[in-house]
């Protein structure tokens, strides 16, 4: 079986691809998002420090949430670099989303597959991914038409990311399928004969 199929983007970012819900358009614009996504020009900010592998991004945060209250809901995991709560150049605010760079991958991996859609901050519950945006090849951040989730009301959403993971094709699903009846089928035949073996004698 092919075992290279993942509900996530890896390594390039392609707007096209994560305008399907499964992953498999390549071809097909869906939304004047993607348009726009493809037509952009990004570069990632160079003035961002610290090792991306090991940074977590952190969204749908209470405005009233700060540093402090992230990092002792981390410091669980492992030592903590650096949290970075990106706020408004103008007003000062929260714009809701922070940066969290842990000491080493391992400790940042194990605090992603911790916090499934269960960590509640501030009455929020929150969002934690990986870095995109240094991370994968071709990156292109959503108020230029890519990203990743949305709202189902935009009609741009965008697939691949741990808010929205791309749904299994049904191609790959029917092998699947196909490939555990023939492993259940040789089962049963194997049983049979070892049981009609030792009846026989």
């Amino acid at each position: 079986m092919d075992n290279s199929w993942s509900p996530f983007v890896k390594k390039k970012y392609n707007p096209l691809q994560v305008g399907s819900i499964d992953g498999t358009d390549t071809a097909d614009i869906h939304d004047n998002g993607i348009v726009r996504a493809l037509d952009a020009k990004y570069k990632s900010n160079k003035k961002v420090i610290g090792n991306p592998e090991s940074t977590l991004f952190i969204a749908r945060l209470s405005k009233k949430t700060d540093e402090d209250t992230i990092m002792k809901a981390f410091k669980k995991y492992g030592p903590i670099k650096h949290c970075r709560l990106i706020r408004d150049i103008v007003t000062g605010f929260s714009k809701c989303y922070a940066f969290l760079e842990f000491d080493n991958e391992d400790t940042a991996l194990t605090a992603f597959n911790s916090t499934s859609y269960n960590l509640i901050l501030d009455g929020h519950e929150v969002l934690v991914d990986r870095e995109c945006e240094r991370v994968l090849e071709g990156w292109v951040p959503r108020r230029l038409g890519g990203g990743f989730g949305g709202k189902k009301e935009s009609g741009q959403l965008r697939f691949g990311c741990k808010d929205r993971p791309f749904r299994k094709p049904y191609s790959l699903e029917r092998k699947e399928k196909e490939f555990r009846g023939r492993t259940e089928n040789s089962y049963s035949r194997n049983k049979e004969q070892s049981y009609n073996r030792r009846y026989d004698k």
